[in-house]
C-alpha cells in the first residue's frame, strides 16, 4: 500500500529543548544508559555522534547540554504533531514519537497529487506546532520511512529499487525489533547493502536465519514485514473501562491503562494472536470522543500495550486534548498476528521477576533431585580456542570468570565464531595438490598447501579457501601439561549450494576437527 510518512528530524531532542526551553542552535543530546541516543544537527557538526560515550561525546564539544531519555515526554509533545496531520489527512497511526504515517490514496486524491499533499503536511506541521518535518511516500511503511529520512517520494513500484543501494544498517530502526546482531553477521558475511541482503533466496534466509531475518528480509526487498494473511476475522476482542469518578489526571489513568492492557493480552492470547496495531480511544464527560493508532514493529507485550496507553493519555490530558475529565476508555485491536510472532523465552513473560523466580524454583528442583552439577550455567570466559571460552557453572553458584574475556588473548582465534563446537575433535586428513599429507612445522607455518580434507575417513573434498595457522602455545612451563597447536579454518566443497566450513585444529602431529560454520 502506498504510505506517507511525516518524519521530525531529531525528535527527541526537539521534546527535551522544548521543555527546557532552549533553541536548536544549542549543541544537545539525550543520552539513554550512559550513551547517545538522539543528537541535534549542531552537536553532530561538532563531531557528536548517537551511540557515543556520554563522556566522550562531552570531550568532543565540550559546549553540549545532555537530557535523559523521557519516552513519555516524547510521545506526549508529539501528539499535537499527529493532530496536525490528522487535520488533513485520515487514517493516522503514530509508529513511533517522531514518526506519523496515512495512507498516501487520501491525502494524493484530495490535494491532487503525491507531491502536493506532502508540501501541505510540511506546511501544516510547521504553522500548527513550529516543528520542522519532512515527508516520504513509498510502497510500505520501512520504504516510506526511509524516504521520508531523505525527503524523497519514491515512484509507484520501485520500493526495490530504492531500498536496495541503502546499507543494512537501516534495518536497524529507532523502536523497532534489535537487529544488531543480524545486521553486524550481513556485513561480515560481506552483504552491505539492502540490496544484496534482498538478492538472497528466501529458502536460504529461512534455513539459516531465524524468523525476525525472515522479516527483514522482505523489508529489503521492499515487501510489507508480513505477508498478508487471508483467515476469518477474529471476534471482537476490544476491552473498556467505565471511569467514576471521571478522569483528568495521568497519574489515575495509569492503573486503569494497565488493568486494560492486561485483559486485551489476554484476550487476544487465548485466541492466539497478537496486537501490532493498537487503537485507544476514550470519550469525555462532555462526550468529545478521541481516538489514535499506534503502529508497533513487533507484536506487543503487555507492557508494551501498557506503555502505549499512557503515552497517549499523557499527550490527550496535559495539552488540552479534552476539555473535560475521560469518562470512558478502551481499546481496540486494529490488526493482529498470529501469537507465536510473541513467543517469549523461559526468562520472559508477563511479569519477568516473576517469571525468573519460577525458573530459578524449578532449576533448584532439578538439582536436589539429581545433583548440583545437573543443571549448570554457560559463562563466557577467556581463551584462545572456542571450546577453551565456555565454562559451565553449577546453577545458583556465582556467576565470576577466573579470566577476562576481553584481553587480547594472542593467539584467539579470528571472528566469526563457530556455530557449532565438538566436546569431543573427530580426527581429520590434510593433503596437498600431490595427495602428500601437510604437517605444520616447529616455525608454525604449513609444509604445503591445503588442497583437500577428509574428515572421519570419507572422502576427501576440495578446499575451496583457507585461512591460518593461528598457533597457541599453553603451560609451555610445565612439560607435563603444555599443550600446543596450530589452528587453521578452510571452507571445503565444489558446489556452492554445499559448501562446508570446519576448524581444523593440529595436535601432536594430528588433525581435528574442533568446530562447524554454517
Amino acid at each position: 500500500m502506498r504510505t506517507l510518512v511525516v518524519w521530525c528530524p531529531d525528535w527527541p531532542v526537539v521534546a527535551a529543548a522544548s521543555v527546557a526551553g532552549l533553541l536548536l542552535a544549542v549543541p544537545m543530546a539525550v543520552v539513554a544508559a550512559n550513551r547517545l541516543v538522539a543528537t541535534s544537527a549542531v552537536a553532530r557538526a561538532e563531531g557528536v555522534r548517537r551511540g557515543m560515550r556520554r563522556r566522550e561525546a562531552q570531550g568532543k564539544c565540550p559546549e553540549l547540554v545532555v537530557f535523559d531519555d523521557d519516552p513519555v515526554r516524547d510521545a506526549r509533545l508529539f501528539e499535537a504533531v499527529a493532530a496536525a496531520v490528522e487535520e488533513l489527512a485520515v487514517g493516522v497511526e503514530v509508529v513511533r514519537p517522531g514518526v506519523v504515517a496515512v495512507p498516501a490514496r487520501g491525502p494524493a486524491g484530495y490535494f491532487g497529487s503525491e507531491e502536493a499533499a506532502a508540501e501541505r503536511l510540511v506546511d501544516q506541521v510547521a504553522d500548527r506546532t513550529g516543528v520542522e518535518s519532512q515527508v516520504g511516500v513509498a510502497d510500505g511503511l520501512f520504504a516510506a520511512t526511509l524516504a521520508a529520512r531523505r525527503g524523497m517520494l519514491v515512484a509507484p513500484e520501485r520500493s526495490a529499487e530504492f531500498l536496495a543501494p541503502l546499507a543494512v544498517n537501516e534495518l536497524q530502526q529507532p523502536g523497532g525489533p534489535d537487529r544488531t546482531g543480524l545486521v553486524d553477521l550481513l556485513r561480515r558475511l560481506g552483504l552491505r547493502t539492502l540490496g544484496g541482503f534482498a538478492g538472497l533466496a528466501e529458502r536460504d534466509v529461512a534455513s539459516r536465519f531465524d524468523a525476525d531475518a525472515i522479516r527483514a528480509h522482505r523489508l529489503a526487498r521492499g515487501l510489507e514485514e508480513r505477508p498478508p494473511a487471508r483467515r476469518r476475522p477474529p471476534p471482537d476482542l476490544s476491552v473498556a473501562a467505565e471511569l467514576d469518578p471521571p478522569v483528568d489526571r495521568v497519574d489515575a489513568a495509569a492503573f486503569v491503562a494497565r488493568s486494560l492492557a492486561d485483559r486485551l493480552h489476554a484476550g487476544l492470547a487465548a485466541h492466539g494472536l497478537a496486537c501490532t496495531r493498537l487503537g485507544i480511544y476514550a470519550l469525555s464527560e462532555r462526550d468529545e470522543e478521541l481516538g489514535r493508532v499506534w503502529r508497533c514493529a513487533e507484536p506487543l507485550s503487555p507492557n508494551g500495550i501498557a506503555d502505549r496507553v499512557r503515552w497517549q493519555l499523557d499527550g490527550w490530558l496535559r495539552t488540552g486534548g479534552p476539555t473535560a475529565g475521560l469518562r470512558r476508555l478502551w481499546l481496540e485491536p486494529e490488526e493482529v498476528v498470529e501469537g507465536q510472532a510473541l513467543q517469549l523465552d523461559l526468562w520472559r513473560g508477563h511479569g519477568h521477576a516473576e517469571a525468573a523466580e519460577r525458573a530459578g524454583r524449578a532449576m533448584v528442583r532439578v538439582q536436589s533431585l539429581l545433583g548440583p552439577e545437573a543443571v549448570a550455567t554457560p559463562l563466557l570466559v577467556g581463551g584462545r580456542g572456542p571450546v577453551d571460552r565456555v565454562r559451565l557453572v553449577p546453577w545458583g553458584d556465582e556467576l565470576r570468570s577466573t579470566s577476562d574475556p576481553t584481553l587480547p588473548w594472542p593467539g584467539r582465534l579470528p571472528a566469526p565464531s563457530p556455530s557449532v563446537v565438538f566436546t569431543e575433535p573427530v580426527a581429520a586428513r590434510v593433503v596437498d595438490a600431490a595427495g602428500a599429507p601437510i604437517h605444520v612445522t616447529e616455525r608454525d607455518e604449513l609444509t604445503g598447501t591445503p588442497a583437500e580434507v577428509g574428515v572421519r575417513g570419507a572422502p576427501p573434498r576440495r578446499v575451496r579457501a583457507w585461512a591460518g595457522p593461528w598457533s597457541s602455545d599453553e603451560r609451555w612451563w610445565d612439560r607435563a601439561s603444555s599443550s600446543h597447536q596450530a589452528r587453521v579454518q578452510v571452507v571445503l566443497g565444489d558446489d556452492e549450494d554445499r559448501q562446508t566450513a570446519l576448524l581444523l585444529a593440529y595436535h601432536n602431529g594430528n588433525w581435528l576437527v574442533q568446530a562447524h560454520y554454517d
